[in-house]
């Protein structure tokens, strides 16, 4: 049985949810500095907060219910990431937030298990491009 490429189904996700993202008052949420750098990297130009930064998933909760509409919870796609998501979902589903853990999910899904880490994607989708003879810089500048 042949494997299937996740690349595709990734590209075409990825380019959806980076203009779903545009929209006002929404926030991408993510663990790290790393991981903000691998999306932003990704042509992400929505706002990115990360939520290991000194402060109590409580306080940031306040904060988010302040300033955004929307937060996606983008955490990594293991155990840990999975607990820190529906732990986000608890305190920022108070009714004034949408909480999209649905791009979380789908991300995962299209990325088949091959990646577990944010910061990882980067590497990952430069490794695709370059077996297609392809650029991220070319990939992008067509995506935007």
């Amino acid at each position: 049985m042949q494997e299937r490429d996740a690349w595709p189904e990734f590209a075409e996700l990825w380019e959806r949810l980076r203009r779903d993202w545009l929209a006002p008052g929404t926030v991408i949420l993510v663990e790290g500095e790393k991981d903000r750098r691998s999306v932003r990297s990704l042509g992400v130009t929505a706002p990115i907060q990360v939520v290991h930064e000194g402060e109590s998933l409580a306080s940031l909760a306040g904060a988010l219910a302040e300033r955004a509409e929307r937060v996606v919870v983008l955490t990594d796609w293991d155990g840990a990431g999975g607990q820190l998501a529906r732990r986000l979902r608890e305190l920022l589903s108070d009714g004034r937030l949408a909480v999209d853990l649905e791009s979380r999910r789908r991300l995962a899904h299209a990325l088949r298990g091959e990646l577990v880490h944010v910061e990882g994607l980067r590497r990952w989708v430069e490794h695709r491009l370059q077996s297609r003879s392809d650029s991220l810089d070319e990939w992008l500048s067509r995506t935007a």
